[in-house]
C-alpha cells in the first residue's frame, strides 16, 4: 500500500481508500513485484524482469533510463545492504516492485539493510561511486523510507513521456512522508 500511495501522491489523484473509479487519473495502478538473490546474476535478472515488465504494458517510459536504475538500486542493495557472512541475523531477501499509476512510474528496491544511502562525490578516476548520482540524474526523484529492524525502500520515480514533468521538491517531499 505505501509504494500505491506514493504514486498517487505525486500524481495528485490518489483517494483514500483506493477507489479507482474516483481517480482523476482513470486507472488502477500495476504493480510488478520481484525477488532477488543475493548473487551478482540479480541485477542482470532485475534489468531483464524490469525491461520485460515496461515491454509487456507498452509504456512510453525511457526502458533504458528505467533500466539502467534499477541496476543501480539492486548493485547498492547487494554491495551495502546485505549482511555480511559472519552475521548470523536472518537473510531477508531484496525485493523490486514497479508500480505504475497514471502516467507515473515508481522502482522499489526493498532490502534488509539499516544504512541511509548517501550520494557520494568520488574522485575523477575512480571506478565507484556514481550510482545515486546516475539515479538523481535519470529519474524525477527519489529517495527512502526510514530504515527499521526490517530494512528500508529505496525509490525512484518517472514520468511518461520523459521531461513532461517533473517531481517537485514539495511532492518529493509529501511524498517520503507518506512511506514513512
Amino acid at each position: 500500500m505505501p509504494a500505491a500511495q506514493m504514486a498517487g501522491v505525486a500524481c495528485d489523484c490518489w483517494r483514500s481508500p483506493p477507489d479507482p473509479a474516483s481517480t482523476d487519473c482513470g486507472c488502477v495502478p500495476t504493480i510488478a513485484t520481484h525477488a532477488l538473490s543475493a548473487e551478482a546474476g540479480s541485477v542482470r535478472a532485475a534489468r531483464d524482469f524490469t525491461l520485460a515488465a515496461l515491454r509487456r504494458k507498452g509504456t512510453a517510459h525511457s526502458s533504458q533510463d528505467i533500466a539502467v536504475v534499477v541496476s543501480e538500486l539492486v548493485t547498492n542493495a547487494l554491495l551495502h545492504a546485505l549482511p555480511g557472512q559472519a552475521d548470523t541475523g536472518p537473510r531477508r531477501p531484496i525485493r523490486l516492485g514497479l508500480l505504475q499509476h497514471g502516467r507515473w512510474l515508481l522502482c522499489a528496491v526493498a532490502d534488509p539493510g539499516r544504512t541511509v544511502p548517501v550520494p557520494r562525490t568520488p574522485g575523477a578516476l575512480a571506478e565507484a561511486g556514481r550510482g545515486l548520482q546516475m539515479v538523481c540524474a535519470l529519474s524525477d526523484g527519489w529517495g527512502y523510507t526510514t530504515p527499521s529492524n526490517a530494512g528500508k525502500v529505496v525509490w525512484a520515480m518517472f514520468t511518461a513521456p520523459p521531461g513532461t514533468k517533473r517531481v517537485s521538491d514539495a511532492q518529493r517531499d509529501e511524498i517520503a512522508a507518506t512511506v514513512q
